[in-house]
C-alpha cells in the first residue's frame, strides 16, 4: 500500500527550507519530520514540474498538489454497472408509504440482473441523498416571520354536560428571531378557531411580526400549489387587518417552516407530556393550564446560546414587531366554497340557497356573515340571501329559476280552481275532483295544466258541457274532455238510460210481494 500523502502545508515548508535556508535533505527531513527518501522524492517532483521558487502569490494548495502529484492520479473508470435512477427511487420513497429499499432494489435487480447487490444499493441511494439533501441555514431577521401550525396530537377534555369527551387540538405560534413561542388548546381546527387563535397570539406577543408561514391547511390555503397557492379569503381578510402578508410552505416541504416544527415538537414535550396524568373539565381550564406551562418554557434557559426565548425575544422580537390595530379583527364573515347543485340550489352549514340557474355544476364562493350568505362566482356577486338558522331550510330566488320552472310554480292549486270556476261550475268540479284524487295536489298539477290549456282551445260553452258529461260518466280527468272535445260528444245528448231487464212471468217465480207478506211456512 503506498504510503499516506503529507499535506500541502508541509510540502511547501521542505521546499521552503531547501531553497531559502539551503539545508541539506538530512536536515530538512529532521526539521519535517520526514524520511529523506521522502524529501527526496518531493524535490524531484518539483524540478520534472517545471516549477520555480519562490511560488506565484495566487499559486493555490491544490494547484501546488496538481502540478506535483499530477501523474499519480489514476484515471477514472467508467461504472461498469447500471446505476439506479435515485431521484425516482427517492420520489417512490416519499409518496408511498409502504414501499421499501428491498421492494425497490428487487425491481431493479429484474430491469439489471447484473446491477448492484443490495448493500451496495443501500450504500449509493444513501450517498446520493446526503449529496441531495444539503441543507441551508435560515437567518430569520427579528420581527420578520411568524410560524403557526396545529400539533399533530389531541388533548382530552371531559365534559359532563356534553356527556363525552371533546379531542382539543393544540394551536402552536413560533417567531423566527427568538423562537418565542405560544399555544392554546381549541375546541377543533374550524376556521372561527384558527382565526382566533391567531388573534390570540398577535396579542400575547404584543406586536405583529410581517410574515405569516402556514402549513398547507385549508383553513389557511384554499388551493395548494408550490409557486402561487389561492389563500382562503377570510384568512387573508385577517391578514389584510393586521398588515401583514402570508406566504404559506410548500408542500411536502417541512424545512419552510422548520421553526413550527420544532415548537410543536417542544410543546408536545412541554406542554402535552406534561399534562398527560391531568383531568381537565374545561378548555378554560386546560388553557390555564397550558399558560402556565408556556411561561416556563419560554424563560428556560438555552443549552447552546446566551438567554432564553424570552430574553432574546424582548432583546431582538418584541422591538421590531409592528403595533397592534385599535380595533380587535372580528370575525364577521366566514368563506367557503360550495358547488352548485342540478337544482340550482348551494348548501351551507344544512341550508340550501338558490344561485341563477345558469351557473348549474358550477363552483362559486361563499361569504357568511351572521344574518347575510352572499355568494360570488368569479369575483362578482351573483345571489344574496337571508341567512336561514333553521336545518334543511331551501331559501329560494324566484328569479334565479328558469322560465319553464316560474311558469310551472305561478299555477298553485287555488289559482287553478279559481280558473276553472271563471268556466262553469262543472269544469270548477272536475279540478277539485282531480285535484282531490291525488295524496299530494300537486300530483295533479299536470293534468290541470292541460284543462287549462284546453280552454285556450275550445269555447267556455263547450268546455262546460264536456265537464257536466265527464261527471256525468264518472271519467273526469283530462284524457277524458280531451276526447269528448275532440269527437265533439259534448254537443250530443247522452242517450236515455236502459230499463232494467225484467225477468219472465212463472208460476215458480215468487215476486216481491210474496216477501213483503213472510212466505209460506214450509
Amino acid at each position: 500500500m503506498p504510503a499516506e500523502r503529507v499535506s500541502m502545508r508541509k510540502t511547501h515548508e521542505v521546499l521552503r527550507l531547501h531553497f531559502d535556508l539551503k539545508l541539506k535533505q538530512r536536515q530538512i527531513a529532521r526539521s519535517a519530520n520526514l524520511s529523506q527518501s521522502t524529501v527526496h522524492e518531493y524535490l524531484r517532483r518539483f524540478t520534472a514540474a517545471g516549477l520555480s521558487w519562490p511560488l506565484r502569490e495566487q499559486m493555490s494548495e491544490a494547484e501546488l498538489e496538481g502540478a506535483l502529484f499530477s501523474a499519480d492520479a489514476k484515471p477514472s473508470r467508467a461504472p461498469t454497472r447500471n446505476l439506479p435512477d435515485f431521484s425516482h427511487i427517492h420520489k417512490e420513497l416519499q409518496e408511498h408509504k409502504h414501499v421499501t429499499l428491498q421492494l425497490l432494489w428487487e425491481e431493479y435487480t429484474a430491469t439489471h440482473p447484473d446491477g448492484y447487490r443490495y448493500s451496495q444499493f443501500c450504500y449509493h441511494y444513501q450517498q446520493w441523498k446526503r449529496q441531495r439533501d444539503v441543507v441551508m441555514r435560515q437567518q430569520h431577521r427579528p420581527g420578520e416571520k411568524l410560524f403557526v401550525d396545529w400539533a399533530g396530537d389531541k388533548i382530552s377534555v371531559h365534559e359532563p354536560d356534553r356527556g363525552g369527551v371533546l379531542q382539543a387540538s393544540l394551536f402552536v405560534a413560533v417567531l423566527g428571531a427568538s423562537s418565542y413561542t405560544y399555544a392554546e388548546a381549541t375546541e377543533d381546527e374550524t376556521m372561527p378557531n384558527w382565526i382566533g387563535a391567531h388573534v390570540r397570539a398577535f396579542e400575547f406577543m404584543g406586536g405583529v411580526a410581517e410574515l405569516l408561514i402556514p402549513d398547507n391547511t385549508k383553513t389557511g390555503v384554499s388551493k395548494a400549489c408550490r409557486y402561487e397557492p389561492d389563500l382562503n379569503p377570510t384568512y387573508q381578510e385577517m391578514a389584510m387587518h393586521y398588515g401583514l402578508g402570508v406566504l404559506p410552505a410548500r408542500r411536502r416541504k417541512p424545512r419552510d417552516k422548520a421553526k413550527v416544527e420544532a415548537g410543536v415538537l417542544l410543546a408536545e414535550r412541554w406542554i402535552l407530556a406534561a399534562l398527560r396524568h391531568r383531568q381537565f373539565f374545561s378548555l378554560v381550564e386546560l388553557n390555564r393550564a397550558i399558560r402556565e406551562l408556556l411561561l416556563k418554557l419560554n424563560q428556560h434557559p438555552f443549552k447552546k446560546r446566551e438567554g432564553s426565548r424570552h430574553s432574546v425575544f424582548a432583546e431582538l422580537d418584541r422591538p421590531a414587531l409592528r403595533p397592534l390595530p385599535t380595533e380587535r379583527f372580528e370575525l364577521a364573515a366566514v368563506w367557503s366554497t360550495a358547488k352548485v347543485n342540478i337544482d340550482y340550489h348551494i348548501q351551507f352549514d344544512d341550508s340550501f340557497y338558490s344561485v341563477p340557474y345558469q351557473l348549474t355544476q358550477q363552483k362559486v364562493e361563499v361569504r357568511a356573515t351572521p344574518t347575510t350568505i352572499e355568494i360570488f362566482h368569479h369575483g362578482t356577486r351573483v345571489a344574496s340571501h337571508a341567512r336561514a338558522h333553521k336545518p334543511y331550510t331551501p331559501v329560494t330566488n324566484s328569479e334565479h329559476r328558469p322560465k319553464s320552472h316560474r311558469a310551472h310554480l305561478e299555477w298553485p292549486p287555488s289559482r287553478m280552481i279559481q280558473w276553472a270556476q271563471t268556466v262553469g261550475v262543472h269544469t270548477a268540479q272536475v279540478v277539485t275532483q282531480i285535484m282531490e284524487t291525488y295524496p299530494h295536489p300537486e300530483m295533479g298539477y299536470r293534468s290541470c295544466l292541460g284543462i287549462i290549456r284546453l280552454g285556450q282551445s275550445y269555447p267556455v260553452a263547450r268546455m262546460e258541457a264536456a265537464a257536466k258529461r265527464a261527471l256525468e260518466t264518472g271519467v273526469a280527468s283530462f284524457k277524458s274532455l280531451e276526447s269528448i272535445l275532440r269527437h265533439s260528444l259534448d254537443q250530443t245528448p247522452l242517450s236515455a238510460p236502459t230499463p232494467a231487464h225484467s225477468g219472465p212471468t212463472h208460476d215458480n217465480v215468487r215476486g216481491a210481494a210474496y216477501f213483503e207478506q213472510g212466505g209460506e211456512t214450509c
